[in-house]
Formats: C-alpha cells, structure tokens, sequence
C-alpha cells in the first residue's frame, strides 16, 4: 500500500480511468479515496520518495507541479464555480513518491471516516504548497516537527471554516453542510 503511487507513474496503462493529466514531469490522479467531492494528486513522475527528499535542483520540478494544479483547480471550477480549493502536502506522508493534494474544501465523501481522515487535510498538518516550496527556496530543504504534527493527528474535531469542536464525524459532516465560516 506504501508504494501504491508508483504505479501510476511506472504503468499508467493500468490506470488510464485514473489519470486526468500526464506530461513529462508529473502525472495526475484522482485519489483512490477521495476526502471530498475533488480530490486529485499530482504526482512527481521523478522519483523523490517525500518532500523531506527535496532538493534545490527540484524547485523547477516541484513549481511545475504547483502549475499544473492550478490548471486542475481552473478546471473544476469551470465545472462548479462555488468549488474552494486548497493545495498541499502532509506533514507526514503516508504514502511513498512526492505528491501534492488539490482538495476541494466542501469535504462531502463517504471515505472521510475519522479523526485522521480529517486532521490530516483540515489542520497544520496540511502544509500548504506554497509554504512548501518557499522553506525548500530559502533553505534548500524542507523539514517538520514529526512529533508535533504527529500529535496534531490525534487533535478534536474542529470546524475548518469557524473553528468549532464537534464530537464525531457524523457531527462535525452535518455541521460543514451549513458552516459558513
């Protein structure tokens, strides 16, 4: 399950149903089990195992991954303009091969199931792309707090838009249908 990204970057005949985009340099997915109604991945078709792997020689890479989720981002909300969109990476990739998130933020999918589910899109833990390649432009690296975004895994539920706590997820899904932050 760790390697599962590989094969859509080494195979992508298997999984042409999959793919939305593909070029030299990264390879787009829709995510097995998507956290929200949009859920796609960008995938690095380099192999770099995580962005605690990058390098100053992958900045044009990584840019042009961010490029090309922008272009996925126009094309959703083409399709449904109320759409919001974040892009980012985990903190603590759990899965193998640099990928970046392009999560719409309405976070309505049956496979958002717990508190992990979650907190790994609507917190800290998120970091945005962005944020990403500007600690990686300044300092030739990117690095984290793995005991800190550990812990922020396990943090309550809490609205994303107004920032209440909510007991479950059956809680916490009605409550987003309505929050208008």
């Amino acid at each position: 399950w760790f390697t599962a990204l590989n094969d859509y970057v080494n195979h992508p005949e298997r999984h042409r149903d999959d793919i939305v985009h593909s070029d030299d340099q990264c390879t787009v997915i829709k995510d097995k089990f998507p956290k929200s109604t949009v859920h796609l991945l960008v995938l690095s078709n380099k192999f770099i195992a995580d962005l605690l792997k990058l390098t100053p020689a992958d900045i044009p890479l990584f840019r042009h991954m961010l490029g090309v989720a922008d272009e996925m981002i126009a094309k959703e909300t083409a399709k449904d303009p109320k759409l919001v969109f974040r892009v980012g990476l985990h903190a603590i990739p759990s899965m193998e091969r640099l990928h970046v998130h392009v999560i719409s933020q309405d976070f309505q999918s049956p496979c958002l199931k717990n508190k992990k589910h979650w907190n790994s899109f609507a917190s800290e833990f998120f970091l945005p792309a962005t944020g990403v390649l500007s600690q990686l432009e300044t300092t030739g690296r990117v690095t984290v707090d793995k005991p800190r975004f550990e812990a922020i895994l396990k943090q309550d539920l809490k609205c994303h838009r107004c920032g209440e706590r909510l007991a479950n997820m059956p809680k916490l899904k009605a409550h987003i249908e309505t929050c208008s932050g």
